[in-house]
């Protein structure tokens, strides 16, 4: 059985902002799709263990940020790769509340979803909170990012609770060696480099800046590992 066939799949890429309390947490999300349209409703699949999950079990709010495909895949990381029980997420990110007191991510948006939950369908590792849509608007105009486009051209990694997430086999004989990040599953192909760190194509990992670093989660060098 092929998994990969998944990924021909249509799915986006958003930002999920929720509330307990006081307290703001956003992460990175895939799974967000419209269910009906009167009323509209929408629904999102978050893994059990993510912070985000206990807020928006306790709250029943969650916003849904729609990025861009220009979206730099540092900015992807710190919602995706780090968890907000260590830091705030939130900080030096513009950002407002909206009608439901859950914050909204303006950096890098073409719009956003605003959704009360309804109803929730547990499955296995995962939660799907269905909501209904109390907000809605457009930031800009723009291309949204799809996941296969973070994948194949931005070249990003997915979390292990991600609910798309697969197991990729290394291969055995590459070109050029390539490094994987320890933290995030990144993959540093030296036929590729790394453009958006102003890395060329065909550099080899060992040649990289000491102070290079993951372009997902922000690991240093000391951090990757040969595949």
């Amino acid at each position: 059985m092929n998994l990969k066939a998944l990924r021909h799949c249509s799915y986006g890429l958003y930002v999920i902002g929720s509330r307990k309390g006081d307290r703001l947490n956003g992460q990175i999300a895939n799974t967000v799709f419209q269910v009906t349209s009167d009323p509209p409703t929408i629904a999102v699949s978050i893994n059990r263990e993510n912070l985000t999950h206990e807020f928006i079990s306790e709250s029943k709010v969650f916003t849904a940020t729609i990025l861009s495909q220009d979206t730099p895949v540092s900015f992807i990381g710190h919602f995706g790769f780090k968890t907000g029980r260590e830091v705030d997420k939130l900080t030096d990110v513009n950002y407002r509340l909206g009608e439901a007191r859950a914050p909204i991510v303006l950096d890098h948006g073409l719009g956003y979803l605003e959704a009360r939950v309804i109803d929730r369908i547990e499955v296995g590792t995962h939660t799907i909170f269905v909501g209904e849509v109390v907000g809605a608007d457009i930031l800009r105009e723009g291309e949204p990012m799809t996941y296969a486009y973070y994948h194949q051209v931005k070249r990003g990694t997915t979390p292990k609770t991600a609910p798309s997430y697969i197991a990729e086999r290394k291969e055995e004989t590459p070109k050029m060696a390539k490094y994987e990040c320890t933290v995030c599953g990144y993959i540093y192909d030296p036929d590729l480099g790394d453009p958006d760190g102003g890395v060329d194509a065909g550099t080899p990992f060992e040649e990289l800046p000491d102070d290079w670093v993951c372009p997902v989660c922000g690991a240093g060098k000391d951090q990757f590992e040969k595949v």
